[in-house]
């Protein structure tokens, strides 16, 4: 095995699997620096039961799932709160549109077809996917995890949708201190690389950048030591959303598959 990484020192924005990554990265001969960027998600029950309710009474001419997990969530909250069948008779009566493989399985499960899905698990896809329809006028109801999707939103938005975002998983930021200390590492060019592992971790720095108006030198390190690297395409797009230009992800979505990657990366330059 080669050892790209050689002296580079690699920042892990995860908050699991932190010894398996960490060893990964030794093995390649970098440095890991732990610092997570996730802090906990909870089941926000109480929350969201309001906005289940109003979705049930009210429906929408669309439902867009994003997530197979909150997906099912909202299904079993619906069932504990007696209004499963309603639930499931707004969503048959809307047209349905459903980001990502483990979202399509969960649909098929209760025998929705979306009218449109996404062709390659991302927002972006979604999108594109949702172009072709009129949302002027329209309800749309859209199921969230963990982050808000902004893009999404907006695009509905910008054409004329009245959206309802149900969140039924619900995030608390990470450690502020924790997120200063990668920012201020990256502003000093202390870091090769950070390493997300999922969308949540992305904007919580580039949220903590943007609140204390360090948000253009943050981007400014990406363009220059500091290699930003993501696991998968969600993530990936993440990234770019938030102006990030020089980023690596690989083709198989795992976290070994991206520190090999990066290590590649490194040994050709």
């Amino acid at each position: 095995m080669g050892k790209g990484l050689a002296g580079k020192r690699i920042a892990i924005g995860g908050s699991r699997k932190i010894e398996e990554i960490s060893t990964l990265i030794e093995k390649q001969g970098g440095i890991p620096v732990v610092r997570p960027l996730q802090g906990t998600v909870f089941l926000a029950e109480k929350e969201v039961e309001p906005d289940l309710q109003n979705f049930v009474m009210e429906g929408a001419d669309w439902v867009i799932f994003t997530t197979g997990i909150g997906t099912e969530t909202l299904l079993n909250l619906a069932e504990t709160l007696g209004i499963k069948d309603q639930f499931l008779n707004r969503i048959q009566q809307a047209s349905v549109a459903s980001r990502g493989y483990k979202t399509l399985a969960t649909l098929k499960k209760i025998g929705i077809k979306p009218v449109a899905t996404d062709e390659d698990g991302t927002t972006r896809g979604l999108i594109r996917s949702l172009e072709s329809f009129d949302f002027s006028g329209k309800r749309v109801m859209v199921q969230l995890h963990g982050e808000t999707a902004p893009t999404l939103i907006k695009f509905l938005e910008d054409r004329g949708a009245s959206v309802l975002t149900i969140l039924p998983y619900q995030h608390i930021a990470p450690d502020s201190e924790t997120v200063a200390k990668l920012c201020e590492e990256l502003l000093n060019n202390e870091l090769d690389a950070v390493c997300f592992t999922t969308a949540i971790q992305v904007r919580s720095l580039f949220n903590f950048a943007r609140e204390n108006g360090c948000l253009t030198e943050v981007l400014q390190s990406f363009q220059g030591r500091a290699l930003a690297a993501a696991v998968g395409k969600v993530t990936a797009e993440a990234l770019v959303e938030e102006g990030v230009e020089r980023l690596l992800a690989p083709e198989l979505e795992r976290m070994g598959a991206m520190i090999i990657e990066l290590s590649r990366y490194y040994e050709k330059l």
